[in-house]
């Protein structure tokens, strides 16, 4: 089975973070990295990015 990748704009459609904040998030190890595609170009596996919003929704639910 293909991964699906998502590129920056998409994930900022998912994840309505400013691009330096995704970054900030990554660096902080607290938002899933992103895979290197070329020497400019990177994209985030889709499924780790949904899984990152799911984790935020639980703690909510539990509350």
């Amino acid at each position: 089975m293909q991964k699906q990748l998502l590129r920056l704009p998409q994930v900022r459609k998912i994840v309505p973070y400013s691009r330096s904040e995704i970054y900030r998030l990554i660096s902080l190890g607290q938002f899933p990295r992103q895979i290197r595609l070329g020497a400019r170009a990177v994209a985030w596996d889709a499924d780790e990015v949904q899984a990152w919003v799911q984790s935020r929704i639980d703690p909510r639910k539990a509350a």
